[in-house]
């Protein structure tokens, strides 16, 4: 072959290379926040209570998501199952493209959950699950294995030398809290009491921890299942007379403050940013790409636990909103 020949043969070939690589390139899906209408609404929908710090970074994750991610997103919350599942009878019948939520309470929500599966509406399951969430037909489950987790804190309090300890629970009936408390009883070789608090009255809160730790002296270590109930614990402790320490599940500035001051000996990052930033995306690569994330298991975002050695490392995200 001519040299005249091979060069036109080369160029013909780079061409065809260059056009094969463009097509390819379109036709995978694309993250962009690029000004237009957006191609989706999905609804994210938690048992969130007021008050409640955690759900703001679960909020922030979610929104940093879709604004990626081009599509509109739709936030509610109501902290009851009935209240819950009637959000999403709701946004059902406002057509969105996909729906997030929680499922603190399974059975209150179950019947909702699987209209929208009817309905060809896929379901990311986060934050609360338990192992419901594959029987109602949902596509995944991102959070944390709160039983795991919860075996994870029995150990460092036998490591500890603790005898006696309390769980606090905020919350009582909802499912990831409760094995939380199961996890730590699976482990723990002390005795481990359940405290119930109603919900978000810090007062309250305060004064039935404090009663307990006046019934049961023995008690060493005070574990809450937000880090929300820290200063009400340490100060039970103080009105108490106790010398239990504190530990929780949960992260927030004040928390990783408590942690530098030696006041509080760890928390449980469960990284509630990453836990709504991911349920969006991945109806997001489901809607645009036909992925399903987490090969049939659950996405695990936790945990963390955050203690002296790590706490200003990861300080620097908390004190911004997004740990």
């Amino acid at each position: 072959m001519g040299t005249k020949k091979m060069k036109c043969l080369k160029k013909a070939l780079l061409f065809i290379s260059a056009v094969t690589v463009s097509a390819a390139t379109a036709a995978l899906p694309t993250a962009s926040s690029a000004s237009g209408p957006p191609r989706y609404t999905f609804a994210i929908i938690t048992h969130g209570q007021p008050g409640d710090t955690f759900w703001d970074v679960i909020r922030k994750g979610a929104q940093a998501a879709a604004l990626k991610d081009n599509v509109k997103l739709i936030y509610l919350a109501n902290p009851t199952g009935s209240g819950e599942s009637q959000l999403v009878t709701n946004v059902l019948q406002q057509h969105v493209d996909g729906i997030a939520l929680t499922l603190a309470f399974p059975l209150a929500m179950s019947t909702a959950v699987k209209q929208a599966v009817s309905q060809n509406v896929p379901v990311v399951a986060f934050n609360a699950a338990g192992d419901n969430w594959k029987q109602m037909g949902v596509m995944s489950y991102i959070g944390t294995d709160e039983t795991s987790s919860g075996m994870a804190v029995g150990d460092r309090l036998n490591a500890a030398g603790v005898t006696a300890a309390l769980c606090i629970d905020q919350e009582q009936g909802a499912i990831q809290l409760e094995d939380r408390c199961d996890g730590i009883q699976k482990t723990f070789k002390g005795k481990l009491s359940t405290v119930y608090v109603p919900g978000y009255d810090m007062a309250s809160a305060q004064s039935r921890i404090t009663a307990k730790l006046q019934q049961d002296p023995a008690v060493g270590f005070v574990v809450t299942l937000g880090a929300d109930f820290v200063p009400p614990a340490l100060q039970a402790i103080k009105i108490a007379n106790s010398k239990a320490q504190v530990g929780t599940f949960g992260l927030d500035p004040r928390a990783i403050t408590l942690i530098e001051q030696g006041k509080l000996q760890w928390a449980i990052d469960i990284q509630p940013f990453v836990q709504g930033y991911e349920s969006i995306d991945s109806l997001w690569l489901y809607k645009t790409n036909g992925n399903v994330i987490g090969g049939g298991g659950p996405l695990l975002t936790g945990p963390t636990f955050v203690t002296k050695e790590n706490a200003a490392q990861i300080g620097q995200f908390a004190k911004q909103g997004t740990r």
